[in-house]
Order: C-alpha cells, then structure tokens, then sequence
C-alpha cells in the first residue's frame, strides 16, 4: 500500500614597534578560538543561517584548532544540537524572554555541559567571558552569570526528568503518518544517542574487528564505539578500510557486482560504494556533480588502492551502456540524523518536493542505461516513503518492462521484517538500537524482466 506524501513539493607590518603611535589607537589581536567559542560559532550558523556542519567544515571552521580541540568543538556542537529542546526547557524558567540568538547558545553550551557533569567554575566562566567579547551582547554577561549559575545548582536533577527530544514537526509529522508513533519514538532515542565509527573492509573483515577492536556485525561491517582519532587506527594507512556506516555498505553488497562487469556508480561521493564494487573486481565509473566531493572520491581511491573511471559530470546527461548501476539518489539524508543532528534544525523539509521529483528523472535516465539483462540498485538514506518504497512503485508503474529482483534481499545479516511490500529493504536508525543502530535507508533492486 502506498504510503502518504511528506511535505509539498591582525596585525601590522613585520618588525613594527608595539603600542599607539601619534594618537592611533592600539590594533587588538584577535581572540585565539576555543572549543566553546568555536562551537559557539557553529551553532550560530547552522541555527541562524541555516547552513550545515558539514559545509562549515568543509569551508575550515575547526582549521584554527589543535586536532584534540577540533575533536573536542565538534563533538560539544554536535552534543548541544542533539540536546536543544532539553536545554531550552532548563533555561525556560530562568528568562523572561528569549536573549539575542548568540547569548542563547551561550546559554545552551552551557546548559547542556552543567547538566552532563561539566565543571561549573570552567564553563560558567568561559560563558560569561565569550558574552563579554561581543559588543553587541556584553551587557547580558551578568544575565549569564546568574542564569548558569541557578543551572549549575538545579540543571542536572532537571536534565534527568526530561523526555527523549523530539524532531521538529515538519518532519516529525510525515514520519508519524509512515510509520507510527512508537517507531518515530525509537528513531529519536536512536538520534540523541549518536552513532559509533563503523568500517568496510577491503578484504576480510574478521582480521579487521581484530586488528582494530571492534565488533563484526551480522552484515560484514566492523563497529568500532571509541574509535579515537580515525587515522591512527590500525590499516589507515595501507588503505585496509574506509568509515562506511553499516546501513550504507548494503546497496553495493544487494548489486553483487561481479569480476569484470562494467559499473555506473551514480552521484558517488564520497566513494564508499564506489570502492566496494572497485574491491569486488568490476569496472567501476565514479560519476558525481562536484568536483570538490570528486576529489574526494579519487583521494579515497588512492589511499585504498582502488582503480574506477572518475568522471565529474550531471547525472542526467550522461550516456553509456553498463552491466549494472547504483543509483545513490540526492535526498532529504533524514536517515542520517543520528550522525548530522544539524540537518532537521537547519532545514524545513522545502526542499522535498524537488528532490522527490529530480529521483524520478534519475530512475528513469538510469534504466536507459542498463544493458539487456543488467540491473539497477536505487537507494537513498532517507527514512521518508516518497524517497523510498513510492518511488519504486512509480517506477515499476511507468516502467512495466522492469521488475523487483526479490532474490537480491538474501544478504547476511539482513532481518526479514526489514523488507518491505513492493520487494525493497527500509533500514531505520532504531533498528540494532541496543548496539550503536544504524542509518535510515531504502534500496531495491531492479531487473529488466525476461
């Protein structure tokens, strides 16, 4: 059965003398960021911008930092997003009304670092003095000493009362009506609790939960809880693995691709599945929009190893013949919030209606390009039906030639309740909950029929 729509589509010269000359005023040095401060900064973007982490990132928001106080910026970021209604709900009743947005993650930091057992002195201090840094809200340090100070005395007793927080209702709404309460419910507590490190193995991933420590799931991956700093773990550097959550991993293992067939990995950066079907044996085509994500593909590429045709290109327009495609279709990425906490607070769901209709075109143009008797894997990490199980009901409808390949779900580790009506897989973030869980996604398998 069908399932509803979501929403409608410094400094001088060198060798110059310190202090004022001639009645100029001395040149301030600018602050050296912290932690907090940066992670103050992120917050402001992604909560009055609308951009999101991964763009402040890439544009070198932590590159001023150590890499132990990047790490630790990061995560403070991260944790305050995933805690923001609790948070408010704490300092709701020491304000009257809401502070200018800067002072309000000030506030928020603070928050969530008093109530999970940060050091009171450290963190009231440092918040007081970042408000002090700012012109515009240097007069509220006093409101934030006292605030924060009254969090610090009741905060934790509070904090432990509070309800698993909830998705915003533009998005909270639509997953309800897919699912139903309960399941969003898993899916939030899946969300506050974040994610571990998993990794795919270029050869066996037993010798990798060995070498590293970690735990081999049911599919193949390797999950790592603590992993620490990613590139000092054992086999980095020999290319042995690449970071791939564990829900990602399954398209490319469901396309079982084989020694010497020719494949079209559509939209593949970052490039984990390009590298799986690159280490199966196939010839691999890595085709992607940016040329930043692409370089990002062929520095992954070296690293591991691996050889594909790297091809920066839109998706729409290109041509070929293969013997099988994986289409990783751009989407909404509402599975990965357990991860990216910012998408949900820096979006609106406006965007949905585009991109439902930009996969329809992708399906379509993909199925052009598979050979007599190839296939085609479409997935999107996404816990929306649109994204998902309609869209290949649509398919199938506008394209009756082709058929699910049913025989494509008989994967290890795969639960049967994971599979769904029309012959797909739906992965949710509450699914392996007592275990780390794992991203929301949908795949299926396509054939043209005989």
């Amino acid at each position: 059965m069908r399932k509803p729509h979501a929403n409608s589509r410094s400094g001088g010269k060198p060798g110059a003398k310190s202090g004022p000359k001639g009645g100029q005023k001395p040149v301030q040095k600018r602050a050296a960021p912290t932690p907090r401060s940066t992670a103050l900064h992120l917050l402001t973007e992604i909560l009055g911008e609308g951009r999101l982490l991964s763009e402040l990132l890439a544009h070198g928001t932590l590159d001023r930092l150590e890499p132990a106080d990047r790490a630790r910026a990061q995560r403070l970021a991260l944790e305050v997003l995933r805690n923001l209604e609790r948070a408010d709900r704490v300092l709701k009743k020491h304000l009257r009304k809401a502070p200018p947005l800067r002072v309000q993650n000030i506030l928020r930091i603070g928050a969530v670092e008093l109530c999970t057992g940060g050091d009171a002195h450290g963190v009231v201090n440092e918040a007081v003095a970042l408000t002090a840094a700012n012109k515009r809200t240097m007069g509220l340090k006093g409101l934030v000493n006292a605030v924060l100070r009254k969090v610090a005395s009741d905060g934790p007793a509070e904090w432990a009362k509070l309800r698993v927080p909830r998705l915003p209702r533009w998005l909270r709404d639509p997953l309800v009506m897919g699912y139903d309460s309960e399941a969003v419910l898993g899916m939030e507590r899946a969300h506050l609790a974040g994610a571990p490190l998993d990794l795919t193995a270029k050869g066996d991933p037993a010798a990798l939960a060995e070498a590293t420590g970690g735990t081999l799931l049911p599919t193949g991956s390797v999950r790592l809880e603590n992993p620490g700093q990613v590139s000092a773990l054992p086999g980095y550097e020999a290319g042995d693995w690449w970071v791939q959550d564990a829900a990602a991993a399954l398209p490319a293992k469901m396309l079982n691709v084989q020694k010497g067939e020719t494949v079209l990995d559509m939209c593949a950066a970052p490039g984990g599945k390009t590298m799986q079907m690159a280490a199966a044996g196939a010839d691999v085509t890595a085709l992607d929009l940016s040329e930043t994500r692409m370089a990002r593909v062929a520095e992954n590429l070296g690293r591991t190893g691996l050889n594909a045709q790297i091809v920066t290109g839109d998706a729409l327009e290109h041509q070929g013949q293969y013997d099988a495609i994986l289409l990783d279709a751009p989407c909404s990425a509402t599975g990965t919030i357990r991860r990216h906490p910012d998408l949900p607070l820096a979006k609106d769901g406006s965007e949905f209606g585009q991109l439902i209709d930009l996969q329809v075109q992708m399906i379509d143009h993909a199925l052009s390009l598979v050979k007599p008797g190839g296939r085609l894997v479409f997935c999107t990490c996404s816990l929306l039906p649109d994204e998902g199980e309609c869209q290949i009901e649509e398919a199938l409808e506008r394209n009756p030639e082709w058929e699910v390949d049913r025989e494509s779900l008989d994967l290890p580790g795969v639960d049967p309740s994971w599979i769904t009506e029309e012959g797909g897989l739906r992965l949710r973030p509450d699914y392996w909950g007592d275990t780390g869980g794992m991203d929301g996604f949908y795949m299926a398998c396509l054939r043209r029929k005989p």
